[in-house]
């Protein structure tokens, strides 16, 4: 790890079940009750997220509604408010931004911050998370969870590590002992396709990883390599950055069973259609292009992909197109994977301007 990397300070903040909790704070009779954001049970909809009570039954999202009923029965199942939502989202952007200028937004319910200098003169990464953990209840009665650490890999790890509403500080001493211990699937750019050929090699964990040499990383993997290696070691250059600019917008996800069923498929890309609706309505942004990925059982990889007559935002708007390009797929094994980009944006305040890349 480089010196200049030891003197950043940054904190990743994850909203905990941000939906769901939302719902549950408006709602007072919900609160402690498995709550379920999405589609109807009985109208072939798809989780979009759901509370911890509910996890507990198995349920997570994307999974189909009237299987999560199926788990939990009683579960209370509502539609999302995104306008509600956003508005939330907006208010914790707020809090963020009274701490530091570097903010890095992921989507509606996670962000990198870099604190190494900020506004209120904290000298303490650790004190500044637990300051905004708090600002964040008392504006809004939710909850946050926080990883703080010298880089954004080593951060994100870290927030995921004591959730919900935990605070996880990984200082550059205990790094490598902390990513040691970290499963292989966690590490940045690891898929499901990715963690079976390391687990081939042996690797099962961060330890394992670091017994390969970079020559050995780089003749499987080329030049994702090369960024393992570094990771593992706790080495992560990449800044905050807090004007990024996209060329392309996706969600993806990857099923524990391989599906096969296409109307299942066409209600999880509606679902994250949804999910690259926010992400698009955040930065006020429009795409002209629609890409539908599927990976099959054998690991075979697709793209199709159409340009919109106008430019799209919503998931109602992209909808139209991938189910039309899903209609074009040869459906001759099973999926394990679906994913949907966006692409060719557009501000949507300067219309018909191209954005730059990154």
């Amino acid at each position: 790890m480089s010196s200049g990397a030891l003197l950043r300070k940054i904190i990743h903040i994850d909203m905990d079940a941000f939906y769901a909790s939302i719902e549950q704070r408006d709602h007072p009779a919900y609160r402690g009750q498995p709550v379920i954001v999405g589609g109807a049970p009985d109208a072939r909809g798809v989780v979009a997220t759901c509370s911890y009570e509910a996890r507990r039954y198995g349920i997570h999202s994307t999974m189909p509604s009237h299987t999560a009923h199926r788990l939990c029965p009683h579960a209370i199942f509502l539609k999302p408010r995104m306008d509600v939502y956003r508005q939330v989202s907006r208010e914790i952007l707020a809090i963020f931004r009274s701490y530091t200028d570097l903010v890095e937004p992921l989507s509606l319910d996670e962000a990198y911050l870099d604190v190494t200098h900020d506004r209120q003169g904290i000298a303490s990464g650790t004190l500044i998370a637990r300051a905004i953990r708090e600002n964040i209840y008392r504006t809004t009665e939710l909850t946050a969870s926080a990883g703080v650490s010298y880089n954004k890999f080593i951060a994100k790890i870290a927030s995921d590590y004591h959730k919900p509403n935990g605070l996880t500080v990984i200082t550059p001493e205990q790094a490598q002992a902390f990513l040691d211990a970290v499963p292989v699937r966690k590490f940045f750019g690891v898929g499901k396709v990715t963690e079976q050929r390391l687990n081939q090699l042996g690797v099962h964990t961060g330890e394992d990883l670091r017994r390969l040499t970079v020559e050995e990383l780089s003749s499987v993997f080329s030049d994702r390599g090369r960024v393992f290696y570094n990771l593992v070691r706790g080495i992560d250059p990449r800044p905050v950055e807090p004007e990024r600019i996209r060329r392309s917008i996706g969600k993806e996800t990857t099923f524990a069973v391989d599906i096969d069923d296409v109307s299942q498929m066409a209600r999880i890309l509606e679902d994250l259609a949804r999910g690259v609706e926010q992400n698009l309505k955040h930065r006020a942004l429009r795409a002209r292009v629609v890409v539908l990925k599927i990976k099959f059982e054998n690991f075979r990889q697709i793209t199709r992909r159409m340009t919109t007559a106008t430019p799209v935002q919503t998931a109602e708007e992209m909808n139209v197109y991938l189910r039309r390009l899903l209609e074009q797929v040869d459906m001759r094994a099973k999926v394990r994977l679906l994913g949907v980009t966006v692409q060719n944006l557009q501000d949507e305040a300067a219309g018909s301007i191209q954005l730059t890349l990154f």
